[in-house]
This record gives structure tokens, sequence and C-alpha cells, in this order.
């Protein structure tokens, strides 16, 4: 169970920690988690340096597998609690940052951390923050001559505002010794007292935000000098490219890909463009099938045999040029036979192939003035229905994507998941069914808008959402055991608008379909008002790989309480805090359609509660271990104390007794 107040829905920092959820917090805190590396680590490597070895440890903070949180015995104070993502990835910081301020020594091995870093770098110039007043000056000299634990101490204390134990747990989480950070913790009094009031405002302030920068040109006579170098050695290898693309098997026809290694025939014929299936445009009205098989070939390039080629050739044998990237679960060898050919056209620079085998959809795409710096994209596409085909990501870049429509689709619109009460605008489309550049969620930092893709056919307004893949995940509502609905009503948009946010945790999962869900509402304890509880569940296109989220969200701040009956038509705007996860569950979807969950919440009284959920199946509910308590029906609330553990199942109509959702 997770600890929530009514004033802020932060999960507790105890227990195991995902990938995902680290990867959330990264990029959601990303600007802070810079200032602090940029604060901690030592002046002595220079301005420029500290910038880029700040943005490059918070780069490779992410654990690589399920890690376990530090365990932190006894209760904590409310200054202290953090999200576990956020509490892992600043430890890992923090303890790189240290690591960069160590001296190289000749009898121990070198750490990565004390190297400059590969990546990020800036050629040509170099990076620092703006400029700061007397104040900022005199305080980044008095963090010259502190250690680096008191750097660290300082900075927790006075940008993250931790106390005292709370800055020596997370210290020696980073590999500090405890005598070491007590003598920090000394080391930092004296700086504070000399710094006086308004420590966090000075450590917010421009001169510590490694994120705003300005640029001043390097040495440039040197730069001459190397130049003239650079230029000799890029002659030669224009001439052995010149003489790898005289005719034969080299690499001068087929692009970026790989040098031929076999001589089959049958694979031979799936690479001539001559074979590729086109689809007359107007096919897909009178067939039996509505899906990928009955897109006709659109784009400006169709006929390019050249570029086809290349796109063919690359597919079958990418070089170790090319950038590729596919969806969990999806093969990404050569195609078995000739492909069908969806798209190929010129978009935002890029020349872009699209095609479809059956099994996937597979996006080529190469610069507009050459073929060098191509990408592969796979997709897994099989048993697509008429909505899981009706678009493909055609263009993506930080900000935009671009879609490509089926034939059947009649409009497009974008619509913000966040704001259900404003109507979605008009997205128009090219007469090859190309959109115009939309805003995307996919690679947002923050969630503060989250724009959708709607589609309008023959027999109904759909809602798709990229999730940083080719195809878009379809966004439905209502309980499982009925057929969900597309999440375009009133009340699916106020489901989605307290989940919406929670897409990313399943960013780059190869994601089919995801449903919001309402199944209870509580009225909560001490006249707190009326908390929803919503499960959400995210399928695949493999099948397996299916994701849960348990959410629970207390009334946004001056909501008063409603009826039952009204709950779904006054949905609070506050979003909800995840309380329960799990992957590979039955639960929330058609087989089990049913879920069960709780929740440590705090009134603002003080008292803490064990709240907990099911759905209708649910005739009782009891909980053991630390908090005992139970109660007819599909809601219980407990009194408890602050940090209890309790164990929550429930009993179903039949008989069976179920656990809570993990």
């Amino acid at each position: 169970m997770l600890n929530v107040s009514t004033q802020e829905l932060a999960p507790s920092p105890l227990g195991p920690v995902d990938v995902e959820q680290a990867e959330a917090a990264l990029v959601e805190h990303y600007p802070r988690l810079v200032r602090i590396a940029y604060l901690v680590l030592p002046p002595s490597l220079g301005r420029n340096r500290r910038v880029l070895t700040a943005h490059a440890l918070v780069q490779r903070s992410l654990p690589r597998r399920r890690t376990s949180g530090a365990g932190v015995p006894g209760a904590r104070r409310s200054e202290d609690a953090v999200d576990p993502g956020y509490a892992y990835v600043r430890g890992e910081v923090l303890r790189q940052a240290l690591i960069a301020g160590l001296p190289l020594k000749r009898r121990a091995l070198p750490r990565r951390a004390q190297f400059p870093p590969l990546l990020p770098h800036v050629w040509g110039l170099r990076l620092f923050p703006r400029a700061g007043g007397a104040d900022e000056l005199a305080l980044d000299q008095r963090l010259s001559a502190l250690s680096g634990p008191a750097r660290a101490v300082y900075v927790l204390r006075g940008l993250e505002r931790q106390g005292d134990p709370e800055v020596l747990r997370v210290l020696a989480a980073a590999g500090v010794p405890e005598a070491e950070a007590r003598a920090a913790l000394e080391e930092a009094d004296g700086v504070e007292a000399a710094a006086g009031v308004g420590t966090a405002a000075l450590l917010e302030s421009p001169e510590f935000d490694p994120c705003s920068l300005q640029a001043r040109p390097t040495d440039l006579m040197r730069r001459r000098q190397h130049g003239k170098a650079a230029l000799a050695a890029a002659a030669a290898v224009v001439v052995c490219g010149t003489l790898l693309g005289l005719p034969g098997d080299g690499w001068g026809r087929n692009g970026a890909a790989a040098p031929s290694y076999a001589r089959n025939p049958a694979a031979e014929a799936a690479l001539d463009p001559g074979t590729l299936k086109r689809v007359p445009a107007g096919f897909w009205q009178s067939s039996a099938r509505t899906d990928f098989s009955v897109w006709p070939a659109r784009g400006g390039l169709t006929g390019d045999r050249a570029l086809l080629r290349r796109a063919l050739a690359v597919w079958a044998r990418p070089g170790g040029s090319v950038r590729s990237s596919a969806t969990p679960g999806t093969p990404v060898g050569p195609p078995m036979g000739p492909s069908q050919l969806l798209y190929a056209g010129e978009v935002d620079g890029s020349r872009v192939v699209l095609f479809h085998d059956g099994l996937r959809a597979v996006r080529y795409a190469e610069p507009a003035g050459g073929t060098g710096g191509a990408a592969l994209d796979f997709a897994r596409t099989d048993g697509a229905d008429a909505v899981g085909s009706a678009a493909l990501v055609v263009s993506r870049n930080t900000a935009n994507v671009r879609y490509l429509t089926a034939p059947w689709v009649r409009e497009t619109a974008v619509r913000n998941l966040l704001a259900p009460a404003k109507e979605p605008w008009r997205l128009e489309r090219d007469p090859h069914g190309v959109t115009l550049p939309m805003p995307s969620p996919a690679q947002a930092r923050e969630c503060a808008v989250w724009n959708t893709l709607q589609v309008r056919d023959a027999t109904g307004v759909r809602l798709l959402t990229d999730l940083g893949e080719l195809a878009p995940a379809r966004l439905t509502s209502g309980p499982p055991a009925a057929a969900p609905v597309d999440g375009t009503g009133a009340a699916a948009g106020a489901a989605w608008a307290r989940t919406a946010c929670q897409l990313a945790t399943v960013r780059s999962h190869g994601v089919r379909s995801v449903n919001a869900w309402q199944f209870a509402t509580q009225r909560l304890p001490e006249g707190g008002g009326r908390a929803a509880w919503l499960c959400t569940r995210a399928e695949t296109w493999r099948g397996t790989g299916s994701r849960v989220l348990a959410q629970f969200q207390v009334p946004a701040p001056g909501a008063t309480a409603t009826p039952a009956s009204d709950a779904a038509a006054s949905a609070p705007a506050a979003s909800a805090a995840v309380v329960a996860k799990a992957e590979e569950s039955p639960a929330c979807g058609v087989r089990e359609p049913r879920v069960l969950a709780g929740v440590l919440w705090q009134a603002k009284s003080g008292q803490w509660y064990v709240l907990a959920a099911g759905s209708e199946d649910f005739v009782s509910l009891r909980t053991t271990g630390g908090v005992k308590g139970e109660a007819e029906g599909r809601l219980l609330a407990v009194k408890a104390r602050a940090g209890a553990r309790a164990d929550l199942h429930g009993t179903l109509k039949d008989g069976t007794r179920v656990g809570a959702l993990r």
C-alpha cells in the first residue's frame, strides 16, 4: 500500500522500483536532477564540463532492471516523503557526482564518472549557466571550499528541503560513510550560517541552472588547424566510398544496406521493387476485410524504384549506420516474400516508405538529401481490425507527429485528454491521407497536455494515442464485463482526464489498446469528500505483457462531496495516484473483470486510515497484519497508524477469497 495524504498524493519510497517508474521520475524532474548534479560536482571541473557532466550523470542514472528501494525503518516526516522512482534516481545522481569529485589515483581503477562524458557532447561551443548576482557568486565560492559530501548536504537541505535524518540516509545510500556524512553536516552548517536566509532561492537561481545556458566559441585558431586535418581524412573516406559504390554488390546501389551475404532466389525476389503488392485505391470498399491488407499504395514516390530498392535492402540487411527500433515481441528479420507497399513519399525533409507483410508494419526513412542516417522501425500489427489499422505514424520529431490514415477515415481531429470539456480541433490531411503535424505526448517531459488523434469512420469516433511506436494505441473506457466504448463520451472523458498521465508508464511497450474504468467511489472519513477508484489496463499486440494499474483519486482542493449517482459527471480535475500495479494479471480484463485495491490515506486531522475498494463482485473486505478490520460490502475504511502495513483480501459472491492487486 502507498501513503497518500490530502495535500500530496505521493507513494511511499519503500519497496521495489521499476525501470519505467524511474524513467518517468527522471523525465518529470530532469531539470531539478541536473541542477542537483551541477551543484554537487566540484567547481574545479570548470563550468562547461560541469554542465555536460551533470547532464550525463542524470541520463545514465536509470536502473538496468527492477531494483529494491532503500528501506527506511520507522515513521517518516512529511518533508522526507518522496516518490520512490525520484528517490532512486536522485540517489544515483548523488553517488555518481560524489565519485566524479574524487581525485584519480595511480593504484586505483578509475570510475566512469571520473572521466569527461562521452554524451552529451557539444562541438565548437562552450556552455555555461547565466551569470547571477553578488550573492550567487559568493555562494559558489563558499561551495567550492566544501567537500563533495558537504555540498550534497547543503543541496539536500536547501534545494530538497530535507531534515538531517533523511540527509544522512540519502548519503548512506550514496555510499558516504556515517562518520564522513556527520562531518559533512557540520561543514555545511558554516556555509549556511554565512549565506543567511534565502538559501533555497539562491540555489534555484539561474546561476546554478545547467538547463538554461549561454554559449561562446572555443579556441578558433586551434579549430582551424584541426579542421585541415579533418578535411584530409574526409577526402580519403570519399575516395574509399567511391570505390565501394562502383558497379557490383557494394553499398552504392542499396544505400545503407549491408553487403549481401547469401544468394537465395526467394529472398532476392522479396527485395525486387517490381514484386511489391499494390492495392487499388477503392478496393477496400468492396473487400470482406477492413485492415492494413486493403490499404492502397499512396504517396508521391511510389514510382521511385531506386528508393524502394534501398528500403527493401536495408530492411533485409540493415548496415551498422542504420538506426533501428522494434516494439517488444516484434521479429526484425527480412521479409519472407513480396510485401505490400502502403506509402512512399517525402515528409518533413525525409523520404519515407511504409510496408506491411501481414505480421508487421515497417517504416524506412532516409534524409531527402542523401542515404546516410537511415532509420528502420518495426511494429507488430497482426490481427488488426478496422480501428487497429486506422493510422500509422509516418513522421515524428521531438514534439510533433504525423499520421498516415486509413482510406475509410473520414475526419481527423486532436483531443486533449486532460481537458475533456474542450472541443477537439480539426486536423487537416493532404490528398494522400497524411495529417498535418500535431503535438505528441510520446516524448514530452511533463504531463501538461495529452493530445490524442480522434478519427471518424462510418461506424463512429475513435481515440488513438501516440506511445512512441509506429502503431498508435486505441483508448477505451468502461467495465470489461461489458464491451468497453471509445473514450469520447462525457463519462469516459472524465475518467481519462484523471488517468491520462499514467499512459507514460506504457510507452514503447507494444501496446494495442488501453481501457480506463472507474470501478468504485468512496465517501472519505471525516467529511473528506468522495474519492474515486480507477483501473487502467493496457493490452499488447503480442498478447503477453499486459499491465494493470489501480488508481486512487481524492477530490480536488475546494471540491464538495457529491452523491454516488453524480460521481461520474462531477469528476474532480486532480489526477489519480497509482496505488497498485501488476504485469501479466487478468484483473480488469475480459477473463477476470474484477479488481481490489487499498491505500493508506491521511485525513486533514492527521489521522491515518486504510481505505479499500473492490468492484461489484465483492461482498466483504478484510485487512490483517499491521491493521485489522473488516467490512460488509465492497468498501472499507479502518483507522491505522502512520507507516502501517496491512494485508488486504476480499470475498466474492460465490465465497471465493481474492487478494488485492499487486
